[in-house]
């Protein structure tokens, strides 16, 4: 089951990064503004985009009010906004990578090891689904 949602949510966030460079090369390329500023732009529209798919397609976890889901979701993508648009200064400024190719390689290694478990374990995780483990673990340990 984990496989199916992995899927999922790679391909939405894939259509988010799509939204997310978009505006990112819109920004620095058309309008020719310093680029830290469209990478926080295009991971904010990108987040908007993720958030909904995940929700409603991914992980199907629309049981829960979409603002608690909403609110969760902010704090990671607060996390991975951070994480995003550092890696790519310092890629970029510090190791003269080219702008793109580092959102790129951060992207890639945030949305396998943040992204994904934090989405799948604390934004869209199922009722009850922690209350049983936490009963289970109790009732083992009175035995």
């Amino acid at each position: 089951m984990w496989w199916h949602s992995f899927k999922r949510s790679q391909i939405a966030a894939f259509l988010a990064t799509v939204v997310d460079y978009g505006i990112l090369t819109t920004w620095v390329e058309v309008f020719h503004l310093y680029y830290s500023y469209g990478v926080a732009l295009g991971s904010a529209f990108g987040a908007a985009v993720n958030f909904l798919l995940n929700r409603y397609w991914s992980f199907g976890q629309t049981e829960d009010h979409w603002y608690f889901q909403a609110f969760r979701y902010a704090m990671v993508a607060s996390g991975c906004l951070i994480l995003t648009t550092t890696g790519v200064y310092v890629l970029t400024e510090y190791l003269g990578i080219y702008y793109l190719f580092s959102q790129v390689c951060v992207s890639i290694v945030i949305a396998i090891s943040y992204n994904y478990p934090l989405h799948r374990f604390f934004v869209y995780k199922k009722k009850g689904h922690y209350d049983q483990t936490i009963h289970f673990s109790a009732s083992q340990s009175e035995n």
